[in-house]
């Protein structure tokens, strides 16, 4: 969420951060709305002086011996025009904060300008794509081949966009996840957390899917729980409502769970194979770090990201969003993207991103720089590390040989029992 003393102060500014997302007119309804909060300040503080200085008037009349009937029937009046005011302003007030809370994050000066994905940058590649002497298949059809992965038994019990994964499929995957929490842990010093997998709907506020992204949540009756779209959301609400002091930051955790999402608004798009399901596996990185230290922390995390891919041999590339594509609490940021050659393209695997103090204001997440210092929000960062399902795929697609087995990565041996090899299911 954005300081509103910001954008009163700096209306320009804001204005032009909000124009290179295309979103300008965000910005509007905040202003006439705070105009008119201010109007009606001016104008309910001005009679409640003018009913104050009536009502001194009137006790003068009444010592004098006078008349004061008149006196007091205005006074009644102001105070009837007092109490219409507030409650129109309690209004203007509740609809300034709800506006403000829709506008989106500013964009970091380092992102680049654009009206799509078409304009993201590319920063870097890492590995060679792998060339094949046969034509490459894709894992939805690698997958039920080897009797891994059954997509219709998955829809007869739930529906679309589910997977049933079997044997060294579930294997396959258990191993990934049991890797990528070992690698941040162990070695980029996360730490690890088990979050619920409910939440409410104050957390979902805290880190920006309330209230505009309802459509794509899971909402659980009875009571205000969701089903987690992601674990960047309990993960994030560890420190809801609380203070950190400077020599405790940066924080950093990791967290494995299953992610539940509706994908309002992606009908005909990835309904074949894993890459877009209702639920779905993901082991997530998130750091607070100061505002003086939180760009450098977003390539620190990004290159945790990176490193699991590394470690897995799979080509990938590193792409920087554009102000047009960025996530709505996000000031910038970079989508690690794997090369899959079953579809001949690199796919999103991963995004990581500085939020700034966009999610802390929401969630009431603040830091203190040293003793006695006014506690200010901090930044919150956050990238999959990686999504789980996606890994999988490009396991799959770039370790496939010609007779349809798949080889097993030397990373992931060791999860396997010295497995190195994935042949077709008995």
């Amino acid at each position: 969420m954005l300081d509103l003393n910001l954008v009163r102060e700096q209306y320009d500014l804001v204005a032009e951060g909000l124009g290179k997302r295309g979103q300008a007119d965000a910005l509007l309804p905040v202003r006439d709305l705070d105009a008119r909060r201010r109007a009606l300040l001016v104008e309910v503080e001005g009679l409640k002086k003018a009913r104050n200085d009536s009502s001194k008037k009137i006790g003068e009349v009444v010592r004098a011996g006078g008349d004061a009937a008149a006196a007091r029937e205005a006074v009644r009046r102001m105070g009837e025009r007092i109490a219409q005011i507030e409650g129109e302003l309690a209004a203007v007030q509740a609809d300034l904060q709800h506006a403000v809370e829709r506008l989106p994050n500013l964009p970091h000066a380092s992102v680049p300008l654009g009206t799509g994905e078409q304009d993201n940058v590319l920063v870097r590649t890492w590995g060679e794509p792998p060339s094949f002497s046969f034509e490459a298949k894709a894992h939805w059809d690698l997958g039920p081949a080897l009797r891994i992965l059954d997509f219709e038994r998955a829809a007869r019990m739930a529906g679309a966009r589910f997977a049933l994964l079997l044997g060294d499929g579930a294997r396959l995957e258990r191993a990934l996840i049991q890797f990528m929490l070992d690698l941040h842990g162990r070695e980029h010093g996360y730490v690890e957390v088990e979050p619920p997998l409910l939440v409410n709907g104050k957390a979902l506020f805290g880190t920006g899917q309330l209230p505009k992204f309802e459509e794509d949540l899971f909402k659980v009756q009875p009571g205000d729980f969701y089903l987690i779209p992601t674990a960047e959301v309990p993960v994030t609400n560890i420190h809801a409502e609380e203070i950190l002091e400077a020599a405790d930051l940066p924080v950093a955790y990791c967290a494995y769970t299953p992610c539940f999402r509706s994908e309002a608004g992606s009908y005909g798009k990835d309904v074949r194979g894993l890459i877009r399901q209702h639920q779905f596996d993901k082991v997530e990185l998130v750091r607070f770090a100061s505002p003086q230290t939180s760009w450098e922390e977003l390539e620190l995390l990004t290159g945790h990201a990176e490193e699991v891919l590394r470690r897995l041999a799979l080509p990938y590339r590193v792409m920087a969003l554009c102000t047009a594509d960025l996530g709505n609490a996000s000031a910038k940021t970079y989508d690690l993207e794997v090369w899959l050659p079953g579809q001949g393209k690199y796919r999103e695997i991963s995004s990581c991103s500085n939020f700034t103090d966009y999610q802390a204001r929401r969630a009431g997440i603040r830091w203190r720089s040293g003793p006695g210092a006014k506690p200010e929000p901090l930044h919150t960062l956050n990238g999959s590390g990686l999504a789980v399902g996606r890994t999988l795929v490009a396991v799959l697609e770039n370790y496939q040989q010609e007779d349809g087995t798949v080889v097993v990565p030397e990373a992931l041996r060791p999860y396997l029992q010295g497995q190195d090899r994935i042949l077709p299911r008995p």
